[in-house]
């Protein structure tokens, strides 16, 4: 555990994370961390991101969108599309409608609230499987998913020649992956990266790591509706035992402007300014402690940067 050395001698041992094996895996371009900044809801915050990043020498490689395809008009997403092409940055936009969208009540219940983020009904899977076509249509290559429904349905169509052969799915962390068997489930299913529950520990992390080779999402601070979770104490030992990661800053203590729009925009973009800074306080100290873990530089090849129309 980092930081074990400093605590007594007596209770140190019984602390420390020696008995996980390092993961081995690796992204193609032999990196073990890359850095992603989630809820980035348009073009105007993916420019805020880019500029904040580029103040504070922080590399994004991702962002995640959260309000949905259909937030975003077709000049938006052309504009969003050559933006992320020209700085080489994947932009992962969220495949909506769900059970939160609905007119069902059962996700806002104590029980059925883990419903939020599922495609309820065969009206709602239709429209989902639509907004990944206009999203593909759009020059996005990177989609993501709560619901296994849509995730098979992507990889049907796919087998179909009906979507892109490079599309790439994040599975999304409402869809509660958190364990070894349903993250290999989910991968199995087509999901090229899965974000898994920001509690996982490090054991069930090198459990998930030794059944699975797919990049894993972890919310290094997760927002308030995920948990409230910052765990940048433990991103050293994260990377090492769960590597491919993608770290992802959410922010504590910030409201939560799904759906998102022109009404939110000035306080869209000055939440992702502050991810930005979380990023790079995240990053300093995990410089300072290993500095020899490994990032991506450049635009590494597998990374599923958007691609403008013809």
């Amino acid at each position: 555990m980092l930081g074990s050395e400093l605590l007594p001698q007596d209770v140190g041992p019984l602390v420390a994370t020696e008995h996980l094996q390092p993961s081995p895996a690796r992204f193609a371009d032999g990196a073990q961390y890359r850095v992603e900044i989630p809820s980035v809801e348009g073009p105007a915050v993916f420019e805020a991101v880019l500029a904040e990043a580029h103040r504070r020498g922080v590399p994004v490689h991702r962002v995640s969108q959260g309000s949905g395809v259909t937030l975003l008009s077709a000049a938006e997403r052309a504009e969003w599309v050559a933006s992320a092409a020209a700085s080489g940055t994947e932009v992962s936009v969220y495949v909506r409608p769900t059970a939160s969208w609905g007119p069902g009540a059962s996700w806002l219940s104590a029980t059925g609230a883990p419903l939020a983020g599922q495609v309820h009904g065969v009206g709602q899977l239709a429209a989902a499987l639509d907004q990944v076509r206009r999203a593909v249509e759009s020059g996005f290559r990177s989609v993501l998913v709560t619901d296994v429904g849509v995730l098979a349905g992507i990889a049907d169509l796919t087998r179909e020649g009906r979507l892109p052969a490079d599309l790439q799915i994040k599975a999304g962390v409402q869809m509660g992956v958190a364990n070894p068997l349903s993250v290999r489930v989910v991968a199995g299913l087509g999901a090229t990266t899965v974000n898994v529950p920001s509690d996982c520990s490090l054991t069930d992390l090198a459990a998930i790591r030794r059944l699975v080779d797919n990049p894993l999402d972890i919310y290094i601070e997760s927002p308030d509706d995920l948990g409230g979770i910052i765990r940048t104490h433990e991103l050293a030992d994260i990377i090492t035992v769960a590597a491919p990661v993608y770290l992802k800053f959410g922010l504590r203590n910030a409201p939560s402007l799904y759906p998102s729009g022109t009404h939110t925009e000035a306080t869209a973009v000055a939440l992702a300014r502050e991810r930005v800074r979380r990023a790079q306080l995240a990053l300093e100290t995990l410089h300072e402690v290993a500095p020899d873990l490994v990032t991506s530089s450049g635009v590494p090849a597998d990374l599923a940067v958007p691609q403008p129309p013809a």
